[in-house]
C-alpha cells in the first residue's frame, strides 16, 4: 500500500506542475529533443533512435513481422539517401503531402489532412523550424496528445522504402517528408508501424487536438443539430464532414453538383439569413482543395443570394472561387453523409473571442478481482466499477434546443490498444452509465441505487472502438459516472473526460490520504467464547500473550467453526495484531485480548454476512462493502492494492486475509492520525515561537 501510496502522490505532484499539458509537454520515453540534436551537432553524427531501431521490431508482428512476404526487401533510409533535396515542408502543408503507400491508416491519413485546414493547430503537431539544411542532425519532433497528456515523440528520419521508394506515407512529389515523418512518430507512440492498420480518423483528430469528438449520421441526424454545430463553432470546435463511398473506385468522385465522394471537409460556419423575408439556415463548407466547390443552390452564384439584403450578403463574407461555398442545412443533411465534431480543450484554443468548454478529465483502471466489474447485467460484482462525481449548477445559456439544462460530454477511452495488439489482446467492449446521486456526495453508490434504480442517462452501447462518447442534457444536480467494460473480469486502463458548457465540479474517489475510518461502532454483547480466566493451556504464566502462542489460540479456536475457510492464522497477522497492544510490549494482556477477541468476533460476524454463497471465503468484489461496514472507507486505488495482497488466484479471500486485512488498515488509520496530530502540533508550536 505504501508504494501504492507513493506512485498516487508523484502524479499528483505531477499534475500540480502542470506536465502533460500543452504548455508543458512530456517527453515521450524520457527522449529531449534539444539535447539530443545538440549532442548530435557536436558529436557531427545523425540520430538514431535506440527506442525505436531500424528493425523488424519497430515495422510489425505479424503481417509486417521479420519472415512476413509484405517486408521483404525493406531498407531504412534516410531521406538525404531517396532523393538529392530533401524538404520538410515546402509552401506549408497541403493535400498532395500526404499520399497513401502499403499500409492500411488510411484514417490516420484524413486526420493529418486535417492538419492542413488550421495552421494553428499544424503548428502545434509539427513543430516549425525543422529542416535537412540549418541544424539537421538526422533527428525531428512532434507533439501530440496521447491518453489525457501531451507528449513530446523524437524520431529520427531512417524511413522503411523499398527499390528506393518509401513504403508507407509519402508526398506526391516525393521530396516532402513532415507527413512521412509524422506518421513514424505515430508509430512510435503505438509500438510499431503494423499498429496503425485500421481505424477511425476520429481517433487521429483527437490525438492532434487534444479534443473530445462526437460523431453524427446525418442520415439519422438529430433535432436541433444546425444549433449543436453553431454553438459548437462559438466554443471553437473543428466540423468536418464527409460523403460515404460503396467502394474503393468512388474515392475521391465527383457527383453532378460537384461535391467529391470519400473526401474531407471542413465546416466554417453555420448562419441564419433571411431569403425574402422567410428564415434560411446555412452552413459554409471548405474543400481543401482550394477549388471544386457545390454548384447548387446558395453557391458562389446562384440566384437565392439575390433575395438577401446586401447587409446580411456582406455580414456572411460570401466567398469567391476559392474552395469554400454556402449550402442550405437541408441540403447538407442530404448530401452528405457523415459529421465529425471536434471539442477542444479549454488550454488548446488561444483566441479570447471564443467561449471555452469546461472541462475534467479523471485516469482509471478496470483490475480482475476489484474494480473489473461489467455492465449492469452482472449485478453480483458491477457496484465494484470505479465511480466518479460532477455537480452541475448551472443551466447552459442560449441552450440548443430551447429547453433549461446542462450539455454535457462524455468520453470514455480505453488506454493502450494499438501498443497491445501485439500480444493478442483486443480492445475491451465499453460504456457507461450515469446515476442522480441523492445525498452525501463523498459516499459510494450502493447495490440500493445501483441495482434498483434505473441510470439517469447512458452511453448508447457497449462497443469495442477505443472510445465511446455521448451528448446529454441533464437538470443540474450531481451525477456518479460507472465506467465499465460489458463483461466482468476484463483488465484495462481508461481516461474518463468530461466537457460542459458551464463550470461543474467534478471529483474521482479521494485519494488513500483522504480515506477515513468511521468511529467505533457500539459495543457488542458479549461473544461467544471468551477467555474467562488465564489457563495453563491459552496462557503463559505472566498472562501475557506474544505473536507465537496468539497464533495457536486463534488456531485452536477457528478449527472449531465450519463456516469459516481458513489455513490458521499466519504469523504475520498474528505479530500486526500484538502491535494493537495498548502498552507497547508487542505481547497481549488478558484484557487486551478480551478486547481483541470482541473485535474479531464482530469482523466474522461482517465475514460471514459477505459470504454470499457460504463457502466460508469471500468475493473480493465484496471487499469494499466489508470494508464499509467495519468502519473503513478507503477508495479504488486501496481496493485494487488490498485484493492484489489478500485475495487467492481465484479471487477469494478467506477469514485469516480478512482479518489480517482489516488489522493492517486499523494499524495504517492509527499512524496516519498520529502524524497529522504530530504535524498540527508542530504548526501550533510553530506558530507560538513566532
Amino acid at each position: 500500500m505504501a508504494c501504492m501510496a507513493v506512485e498516487l502522490a508523484r502524479k499528483k505532484a505531477r499534475l500540480e506542475d502542470g506536465a502533460g499539458s500543452s504548455s508543458n509537454v512530456v517527453s515521450f520515453n524520457q527522449q529531449n529533443f534539444e539535447q539530443l540534436q545538440q549532442d548530435c551537432l557536436q558529436n557531427g553524427s545523425l540520430f538514431c533512435d535506440p527506442t525505436f531501431p531500424a528493425s523488424w521490431d519497430s515495422l510489425g508482428y505479424n503481417e509486417l513481422g521479420r519472415n512476413s512476404s509484405k517486408a521483404i526487401g525493406v531498407e531504412w533510409k534516410r531521406p538525404t539517401e531517396l532523393c538529392s533535396d530533401p524538404q520538410f515542408i515546402v509552401d506549408g502543408a497541403k493535400r498532395t503531402d500526404i499520399c497513401q503507400g502499403e499500409l492500411g491508416d488510411c484514417w490516420l491519413l484524413a486526420a493529418i489532412a486535417s492538419l492542413t485546414l488550421d495552421h494553428q493547430i499544424l503548428n502545434r503537431v509539427v513543430p516549425p523550424g525543422q529542416s535537412f539544411t540549418s541544424q539537421y542532425a538526422g533527428i525531428f519532433h512532434f507533439q501530440l496528445w496521447q491518453f489525457g497528456e501531451w507528449v513530446d515523440v523524437v524520431v529520427d528520419d531512417r524511413l522503411p522504402s523499398r527499390d528506393g521508394r518509401l513504403m508507407f506515407v509519402h508526398s506526391e512529389e516525393g521530396a516532402e517528408f513532415w507527413s512521412a515523418l509524422l506518421e513514424k512518430a505515430y508509430a512510435k507512440l503505438n509500438g510499431s508501424y503494423e499498429s496503425l492498420n485500421g481505424g477511425s480518423s476520429i481517433e487521429g483528430f483527437e490525438d492532434f487536438t487534444g479534443g473530445i469528438a462526437e460523431s453524427y449520421d446525418l442520415q439519422e441526424a438529430p433535432p436541433f443539430l444546425f444549433n449543436i454545430m453553431r454553438k459548437a463553432l462559438r466554443l471553437g470546435s473543428l466540423l468536418g464532414c464527409s460523403i460515404n463511398i460503396s467502394n474503393s473506385r468512388e474515392t475521391e468522385a465527383i457527383t453532378p453538383q460537384k461535391l467529391v465522394k470519400g473526401h474531407a471537409y471542413s465546416i466554417t460556419a453555420v448562419e441564419q439569413v433571411h431569403h425574402l423575408g422567410s428564415p434560411v439556415e446555412l452552413v459554409r463548407i471548405r474543400n481543401p482543395w482550394g477549388q471544386v466547390e457545390w454548384s447548387g443552390a446558395w453557391s458562389d452564384n446562384s440566384p437565392e443570394w439575390t433575395g438577401v439584403q446586401p447587409e446580411e450578403r456582406s455580414r456572411l463574407d460570401r466567398p469567391a472561387d476559392d474552395g469554400e461555398f454556402w449550402m442550405s442545412y437541408r441540403d447538407f443533411l442530404q448530401q452528405f453523409s457523415h459529421l465529425d465534431i471536434c471539442n477542444l480543450t479549454p488550454d488548446t484554443l488561444s483566441s479570447d473571442h471564443l467561449h471555452r468548454w469546461s472541462y475534467s478529465e479523471f485516469e482509471g483502471v478496470w483490475r480482475v478481482g476489484s474494480t473489473a466489474g461489467g455492465c449492469r447485467n452482472y449485478s453480483a460484482t458491477f457496484c465494484s466499477n470505479p465511480q466518479f462525481l460532477i455537480r452541475l449548477q448551472n443551466v447552459d445559456d442560449d441552450p440548443h434546443d430551447g429547453e433549461d439544462g446542462c450539455t454535457v460530454l462524455i468520453g470514455l477511452i480505453q488506454k493502450d490498444g494499438r501498443r497491445e495488439r501485439r500480444f493478442g489482446r483486443e480492445l475491451n467492449t465499453i460504456g457507461f452509465s450515469v446515476y442522480q446521486h441523492r445525498g452525501r456526495s463523498n459516499v459510494r453508490l450502493g447495490p440500493d441505487v445501483l441495482l434498483r434504480s434505473a441510470p439517469a442517462v447512458r452511453s448508447r452501447t457497449f462497443i469495442n472502438l477505443r472510445e465511446v462518447c455521448d451528448r446529454f442534457k441533464l437538470p443540474p444536480g450531481d451525477f456518479v459516472i460507472v465506467p465499465s467494460t460489458f463483461e466482468p473480469h476484463r483488465r484495462g486502463s481508461f481516461i474518463l473526460r468530461v466537457f460542459t458548457e458551464k463550470h461543474a465540479h467534478s471529483r474521482s474517489e479521494p485519494e488513500p490520504e483522504h480515506a477515513h475510518s468511521r468511529s467505533e461502532p457500539e459495543p457488542q454483547p458479549e461473544p461467544e467464547y471468551v477467555p474467562r480466566r488465564p489457563s495453563v493451556l491459552l496462557f503463559p504464566q505472566d498472562s501475557q500473550i506474544s505473536a507465537f502462542e496468539l497464533q495457536k489460540i486463534l488456531d485452536k479456536v477457528v478449527k472449531q467453526r465450519s463456516d469459516v475457510r481458513t489455513n490458521g492464522f499466519s504469523l504475520q497477522t498474528c505479530r500486526n495484531i500484538s502491535l494493537l497492544d495498548a502498552d507497547g510490549s508487542s505481547t497481549v494482556g488478558l484484557l487486551e485480548f478480551h478486547t481483541l477477541w470482541n473485535k474479531i468476533q464482530r469482523y466474522l460476524g461482517i465475514f460471514k454476512n459477505h459470504d454470499s454463497d457460504d463457502s466460508g471465503s469471500m468475493s473480493s468484489h465484496e471487499m469494499r462493502a466489508a470494508l464499509a461496514e467495519a468502519g473503513f472507507q478507503v477508495n479504488s486505488a486501496v481496493i485494487q492494492e488490498i485484493v492484489g495482497r489478500y485475495a487467492d488466484s481465484s479471487f477469494s479471500i478467506d477469514f485469516d486475509c480478512f482479518i489480517g486485512c482489516l488489522i493492517r488498515l486499523e494499524m495504517l488509520f492509527s499512524e496516519s492520525k498520529l502524524q497529522k496530530n504530530n504535524s498540527n502540533s508542530e504548526k501550533k508550536n510553530t506558530l507560538i515561537t513566532r
